[in-house]
């Protein structure tokens, strides 16, 4: 099976590269769980605690075309090295922070390396597998973020509480220690340019913009429900607020089964995994509106999105290097730029449905918008910069996906 999938050294590199995954991604949410103990103890407000978040996002997709711009040529082990140290460093100075704005400030420098680390990775992964069976790889790559919000973060969250806060961020430091020391002993020093995957399999301009746009669209209806789930549970499906933890571990499973789910069909059916995906989620979404005063449908429809949201994170990250137009980790940074935009349009437009017509419409524009999206994915293949050319051998076999060009 090993021999199968990939040898020895990509396997234990994946490993590595999925738990800084899990990690960045814990790490850029951890403030939330913690807020009241750090607002506490730096003797600051809750909403300037939630500021160490919202911030960090912002960051993310303001730096992230800039930088890859700017590195774009540097060896990809030396990159990613460095950026794990910088990982190491930032959270390291996030734990002994003893006032507001150091902690600000190192925040701000663990964002800027995880902007340039979303660009880098995907490629990275995929150049040590083969072709038919990258998109599996980038999916166990991408359950390294669904297991940092089912375990990372509650976990993180416990230890803090049980502990201080400041252990919980030490944790983190000294688990990226790890990942850095392994992934500079075993990732291979590839030349900038000369990966398997620094080029897209089957380059294609259309498709590539269309993919960018369809994640913006997608991800900004889903984290327009998904920021306010927690009022929705307990104000429109009346759920106690001791409930809002064990439903939100059950959507976290589905989402894990989401990511394994994509491994399997992702690299024969592309276009059509990633767009039953939006469709799902845009009727998981109008359920939780329609259905929102059954616990029991909410439970499923909240799953069901679940499942959905985690597998697209998957399928998006694995098209966008089939269809790449040019270098890949370019590519990889507009997608992350765009998913990263729509969870913070996303979470504004909660927070103006919240505000106005209440938190039931918000799973009404989320499934409005995902609608949208699932529009835009049933035409990507009308807008290929190849229609008019010669048919080529690509990353994707000749499945539903390949045939409607």
């Amino acid at each position: 099976m090993r021999d199968r999938f990939g040898s020895k050294t990509a396997i234990l590199t994946l490993i590595a590269l999925t738990l800084a995954v899990f990690l960045y991604v814990t790490t850029e949410a951890l403030p939330i769980g913690l807020l009241p103990l750090i607002a506490t103890d730096l003797g600051t407000s809750a909403s300037a605690v939630g500021l160490l978040v919202t911030g960090y996002g912002l960051i993310i997709v303001v730096v992230s075309l800039p930088l890859t711009r700017l590195t774009r040529r540097l060896p990809r082990r030396r990159l990613l090295c460095v950026l794990l140290a910088v990982f190491v460093v930032a959270t390291l100075v996030s734990a002994v922070a003893w006032d507001y704005w150091l902690l600000m400030g190192a925040r701000m420098v663990t964002a800027l390396s995880q902007a340039l680390f979303w660009a880098v990775v995907t490629p990275a992964v995929a150049g040590l597998f083969r072709a038919e069976v990258r998109g599996r790889a980038l999916s166990i790559l991408y359950a390294g973020a669904s297991t940092a919000t089912l375990a990372g973060i509650p976990a993180g969250t416990w230890l803090g509480q049980l502990t201080d806060w400041r252990v919980a961020f030490l944790a983190l430091s000294g688990l990226g220690l790890l990942v850095l020391v392994t992934v500079a002993a075993v990732l291979p020093g590839t030349p900038p340019g000369q990966g398997a995957a620094d080029r897209g399999s089957a380059p294609d301009r259309g498709r590539y913009l269309s993919i960018v746009v369809t994640t913006a669209a997608a991800i900004t209806g889903a984290f327009t429900a998904l920021t306010y789930i927690s009022p929705f549970l307990t104000g429109v499906t009346g759920f106690a607020e001791s409930s809002i933890g064990p439903l939100l571990l059950a959507r976290g499973i589905a989402g894990l089964a989401g990511v394994l789910a994509v491994g399997w069909l992702i690299d024969r059916h592309g276009w059509l995994t990633m767009t039953g995906l939006i469709g799902l989620q845009a009727l998981a979404l109008a359920g939780q509106y329609a259905f929102g005063a059954s616990q029991v449908a909410t439970v499923i429809m909240i799953s069901l999105s679940g499942f959905t949201l985690a597998g697209l994170t998957a399928a998006l990250g694995s098209r966008v290097l089939v269809y790449a137009p040019g270098e890949s980790v370019m590519a990889s940074a507009g997608s992350s730029t765009a998913f990263n935009a729509g969870i913070t349009a996303g979470a504004l437009f909660g927070s103006v449905l919240l505000a106005g017509p209440g938190v039931h419409s918000t799973a009404l524009v989320g499934a409005l918008l995902s609608s949208a999206a699932f529009v835009i994915a049933l035409a990507e293949p009308l807008f290929s910069s190849r229609r008019n050319t010669a048919p080529a051998t690509t990353a994707e076999p000749l499945t539903e996906d390949t045939r409607v060009t």
